[in-house]
């Protein structure tokens, strides 16, 4: 029999009824898992994107920076609107669109108009913060770590097999067969989420957005990501790649003097000072940073012909990075029952130092075998991290600021992941050697190289240890005051 929990048996928490809550809670992890798949999925593409069409690698990897870049510059708004109208009613306006822009690009007769419609595809990251909110809602605190496990799960799962799901249905289907397969599925989560999924209590009726805010928030972000995501292909030392890294920055510190005087600002200046909001963004910047540099190294490490890489075709490449799927999802689900009896900070301090050792080994690899263990460890201290990240976020803030402040963590995630690929960019074209390969003379990537990108997260992953010595515990025993409403 389905059972009740009530406001009385969960120290003020409201009624909810744990059938509900639990189909809601599989649903919105699949929504949030089906969109890191379909915008993973067209990576493996690219090569085939670039033949088929007659564009530059350059130009075709504007299919996954401006993706990213519409994606980080209306996360924050969708939040706020989420917070404004109900998490639902927002959530419907995203998957429509999302589903209208991916049918495009999966009929567009030329890149132009892949390239538009992928732009607009990026809508499809605003679902995130949204997804994870509305799971808050549903569950009493002591049960929130587990929902929160549950979707960081399915998106830390979904990504490692968008790669390899993409590079099978591109070898077999072309680049489009991606979408006709996920299409569809997208379109029965959009009416389950529609028939299912109650709207959210906690609204604020008659408030308005902060239309000047939200432009001038999405219009920094925006020129920060473009910035980093061309860098490499403009040069880092441009005018217009200078220009948007300078200005982006800049203009947050007028918006921030601007906001404060706002009622319902976008940039909560407020809720960025709170400690555990800090500190869950700070973290989350190094853990999208390291993961941005890390698996762009491992992809060509795995890839490029030998002796500097391994020669491995991209498909294999997946089935190489299985281990984050196979591993992480039931330590992540493990850590997040965990959670509630021992809280938050030792899953964080063990996820740091275990991520850490995988990528000091990682450095040290000599067969993709070797890559493949290692990345065992990885997963263990990255499945710990992500779902300790979430719940010391979205146990630190109000109901009424959710989406909001799990947007701007889904930002300050995305900002360090897109600094991390240039970084690692920078790296494997910096430290090159000549080897003779099939006859021809190339410039590669030497050991060292390698070495330096796996380096980086180890420096960033014990930044992250110590960075979580200055949180409050939100759950558990040792749990500290004031944070047990």
């Amino acid at each position: 029999m389905r059972r009740i929990l009530t406001e009385a048996s969960e120290g003020g928490e409201q009624a909810f009824d744990s059938g509900y809550a639990n189909r809601t809670l599989v649903l919105l992890s699949v929504v949030a898992g089906l969109i890191i798949y379909v915008d993973i999925m067209l990576t493996p593409a690219l090569p085939k994107i670039v033949a088929e069409y007659g564009v530059s690698i350059d130009e075709a990897s504007l299919l996954i920076s401006l993706y990213t870049v519409l994606g980080v510059a209306v996360i924050p708004v969708f939040g706020k609107l989420g917070d404004i109208h109900g998490k639902k009613r927002v959530m419907m306006y995203i998957l429509v669109t999302y589903l209208v822009a991916a049918t495009a690009t999966s009929f567009a007769p030329n890149f132009d108009l892949i390239l538009a419609s992928r732009f607009v595809q990026g809508v499809g990251l605003g679902v995130f913060a949204l997804c994870f909110s509305l799971a808050r809602e549903q569950f009493p605190r002591k049960l929130v770590p587990r929902a929160q496990g549950v979707i960081s799960a399915v998106q830390l799962a979904s990504g490692a097999l968008g790669l390899l799901g993409g590079a099978v249905i591109t070898n077999d289907f072309g680049w489009q067969g991606n979408y006709h397969i996920a299409i569809p599925i997208i379109a029965v989560l959009t009416a389950l989420v529609f028939f299912v999924v109650k709207e959210s209590p906690n609204k604020k009726p008659g408030v308005r957005l902060d239309y000047v805010g939200a432009t001038w928030l999405g219009a920094s972000l925006t020129a920060i990501v473009f910035g980093l995501s061309e860098g490499t292909s403009w040069g880092w030392t441009s005018t217009p790649i200078l220009g948007l890294l300078i200005v982006g920055p800049v203009a947050m510190v007028p918006l921030g003097l601007y906001e404060r005087r706002v009622a319902e600002p976008v940039l909560d200046l407020k809720l960025l000072r709170q400690r555990n909001v800090m500190v869950a963004n700070l973290l989350i910047v190094s853990f999208g940073l390291s993961s941005g540099i890390a698996f762009q190294a491992l992809v060509y490490a795995l890839e490029l012909p030998p002796p500097s890489g391994f020669g491995i075709g991209i498909t294999e490449v997946g089935l190489y990075l299985l281990p984050l799927v196979v591993v992480i999802l039931p330590v992540a689900l493990g850590v997040a029952a965990l959670i509630p009896k021992y809280g938050v900070k030792p899953f964080l301090y063990a996820g740091s130092l275990l991520a850490a050792v995988g990528f000091f080994l990682l450095s040290t690899y000599t067969s993709p075998l070797q890559i493949e263990a290692y990345l065992v460890v990885y997963a263990f201290g990255g499945g710990m991290l992500t779902v300790s990240i979430q719940n010391l976020l979205v146990l630190s803030i109000a109901k009424s600021e959710m989406s909001l402040g799990t947007s701007l963590n889904t930002t300050f995630r995305y900002v360090g992941q897109t600094l991390g690929a240039p970084i690692a960019g920078a790296l494997l074209s910096t430290f090159v050697a000549s080897y003779s390969v099939s006859g021809h003379v190339l410039s590669l990537p030497t050991k060292a190289a390698f070495q330096y990108c796996f380096y980086a997260p180890v420096i960033a992953f014990v930044a992250v240890g110590l960075l979580s010595i200055f949180a409050r515990e939100v759950i558990g025993k040792n749990q500290d005051e004031g944070h047990g409403s």
